[in-house]
């Protein structure tokens, strides 16, 4: 990224929890998922130490959610499946009290969607959301997408995404198509 303020941009880290990450995880990307891990730290201490804005956007679930009759039971609230993954714990615990650092819980695979992010963003003057996390093809995805609806710039960093399908590159061609999105190789 270089040593530039990133007064105008914020990173989206989109559902790196244990369920997603960890090997035991209920709905896992696995060792995809944990290789991105240290990109994931760097990008995201690059953002804070430059005025960026670092927002984690967890999936958050109650125990009888409907969202389980499409998907294995995953990411409920208070559960170690909806904990942040290894060393991003620890670093997420190092940094919560950062006035640019946000943990915002998401019912939907957009963590745009009625999770008032856009607003949170737009009071800060961003506008250019860079996103990382999992899945590539489901909640990054529509995240990129939700970014663009509320006339955000986006990129996505590709060393800083994984799924636990083989359509990652399909889907981040499309946000590259249809939302001008900026890929970061």
């Amino acid at each position: 990224m270089g040593d530039f303020k990133m007064t105008n941009e914020a990173l989206v880290i989109v559902d790196m929890s244990n369920d997603f990450v960890h090997d035991n995880g209920n709905l896992t990307a696995g060792k995809p998922a944990q290789e991105i891990v240290p990109y994931i730290m760097q990008t995201a201490e690059e953002f804070l130490t430059n005025g960026g804005t670092v927002v984690i956007a967890m999936d958050s679930h109650d125990e009888n959610d409907p969202h389980f009759d499409l998907w294995p039971i995953h990411n409920v609230v208070g559960s170690w499946g909806h904990e942040l993954y290894g060393d991003l714990k620890t670093w997420f615990k190092k940094n919560e009290s950062h006035s640019n650092l946000l943990m915002i819980p998401k019912a939907d695979y957009n963590a745009f969607f009625d999770t008032g992010l856009s607003e949170k963003l737009k009071e800060r003057m961003i506008d250019k959301v860079h996103v990382v996390g999992v899945a590539t093809d489901i909640c990054v995805f529509l995240t990129t997408a939700g970014a663009n609806s509320n006339k955000f710039k986006t990129v996505i960093h590709k060393r800083g995404v994984a799924t636990f399908t083989k359509l990652g590159d399909v889907f981040i061609n499309q946000a590259k198509a249809l939302f001008h999105t900026e890929i970061i190789e």
